[in-house]
């Protein structure tokens, strides 16, 4: 029962939305009051003209047109008026005199009033700013061409506003109440409660982000297109790809770890093929010669890949070993390794020989080699290389004509382990990769991708940052 009373008295957003419609209703009522009591002045002041008109009818309806003093005293009483006055063609056809000596301090044409007039003279009625007795001039409203003037009680009139104007506020805070309840309910259920369930799904998602389940949208919520449906469907959306990345990140510090455990016996293994590796090497045999230097090439960067792999699951990115490294060269070895591994794959290199920017000519090799492998294993039959420096960047665009992205390949891309193009593939070559690109202050793009092939960019600053 606390909780409830304190959200219509507290600082929430229920009850700030109730007072606020409350406040708002009765700052209306009493801007609708203010001519309301003008024109209720005016209608009172009509009433009293005419039934002075009517009580004056009733004299002239009596024998030679006068009557007695008592039944005089009654007409004025029940016609609210002090002293009655007909006229017409500017001469008086009939007088009521006053039961008393009455003095008129002020007079009023109703015909010339207008209601901003009307309004200031019954704020001056009802705070007792006006005269005491008044002369109201009007034509009578049920004969034309006569001109009736009363003497009017100015504190009978202010006691019938008053009666009035509490009237009006009675009626106008029941009116405000029952709006504010209205709108508070209405806008509880489509405002309040949808922000609500926001709030408490951001408060769970919070506290255990990786199990907490993303916010369920009602069943007639996609039917919604109001900011807070939006607001809902992103907000479940987010926690869904949060969700993702923290299981993937997980992972990844899990392969990390795993990396790490490994990377030393593995080395042992790689230096005892190095080793026998280096022993052929002089071979008399040119044939083994031959095959021992690429024995040690290959046993050299698989030592290398556990290097930098290790390094990708570690925070920040990989060190940077600059130097002049000429591009055609760089592209021709890799194109080579490339070919290797896929035979028949055609590839075309387009890069001129004079350019040799600073780069580390590993990690570039590395990533060039995860794209044109990935575009192999992709199904490509061909691919074309290209470089060129524009606007003081390094371009190498890697264009092949396989059957493109499919859209989940799209949707993740650059994200390991969901980025894979192909069964079975974990994403990390793009990732890997982009993070190396980056590493130098470029950036990977994706250029175009569909039925005739897909293309990537290598954008690199010639000026290291």
């Amino acid at each position: 029962m606390r909780k409830v009373f304190g959200r219509w008295i507290g600082h929430s957003l229920s009850a700030r939305l109730l007072w606020l419609t409350v406040i708002v209703t009765l700052l209306t009522e009493v801007m609708i009051l203010l001519p309301s009591l003008g024109r209720e002045r005016s209608a009172w002041l009509m009433n009293r003209v005419t039934e002075a008109h009517l009580a004056a009818l009733t004299v002239s309806a009596a024998p030679h047109g006068v009557v007695d003093l008592s039944t005089r005293n009654e007409l004025l009483r029940l016609s609210g008026t002090e002293a009655i006055r007909l006229a017409q063609g500017g001469r008086s056809i009939l007088v009521l005199p006053p039961r008393g000596t009455v003095h008129a301090e002020g007079a009023i044409n109703l015909a010339h009033e207008t209601l901003f007039g009307s309004v200031i003279r019954a704020i001056e009625v009802q705070f007792g700013l006006a005269p005491r007795d008044v002369l109201v001039t009007a034509p009578s409203p049920l004969q034309h061409g006569v001109i009736v003037q009363i003497v009017v009680h100015n504190p009978v009139l202010a006691a019938h506003l008053w009666r009035y104007v509490e009237h009006i506020a009675a009626l106008s805070v029941a009116i405000a109440l029952l709006t504010g309840l209205v709108v508070y309910l209405v806008l509880n259920r489509v405002l309040v409660l949808p922000m609500r369930r926001l709030t408490e799904s951001i408060a769970r998602f919070r506290e255990d982000p990786e199990h907490a389940a993303p916010l369920a949208l009602a069943a007639g919520a996609p039917l919604r297109d109001d900011e807070i449906a939006i607001a809902a469907r992103e907000l479940a959306t987010m926690q869904t790809e949060l969700r993702a990345a923290l299981w993937r990140n997980a992972r990844l510090a899990a392969l990390g770890t795993a990396v790490a455990k490994i990377s030393h016996d593995l080395r042992n293994i790689l230096s005892t093929a190095l080793l026998v590796a280096d022993r052929l090497s002089g071979s008399a045999d040119p044939a083994i010669r031959s095959g021992a230097a690429t024995l040690v090439d290959a046993v050299e960067r698989a030592t290398e890949l556990v290097t930098h792999t290790l390094g990708f699951a570690r925070e920040g990115p990989p060190p940077l070993l600059r130097a002049a490294c000429p591009l055609a060269e760089l592209v021709g070895e890799v194109a080579g390794q490339t070919r290797l591994l896929h035979e028949g794959l055609v590839i075309g290199i387009d890069v001129p020989e004079d350019i040799a920017p600073m780069l580390d000519r590993t990690q570039i090799q590395r990533a060039l080699l995860n794209l044109m492998r990935n575009a192999a294993e992709a199904g490509a039959g061909r691919i074309v290389v290209s470089g060129r420096v524009e606007a003081g960047q390094l371009l190498i665009e890697i264009g092949d004509d396989g059957p493109g992205l499919p859209e989940r390949a799209r949707a993740n891309l650059f994200r390991p382990f969901t980025g894979s193009a192909r069964s079975g593939g974990t994403g990390l070559g793009l990732a890997i990769a982009r993070d190396l690109v980056r590493a130098h202050g470029g950036e990977l793009s994706l250029v175009a991708t569909g039925d005739r092939g897909t293309q990537f960019r290598l954008a690199i600053p010639l000026e290291p940052a």
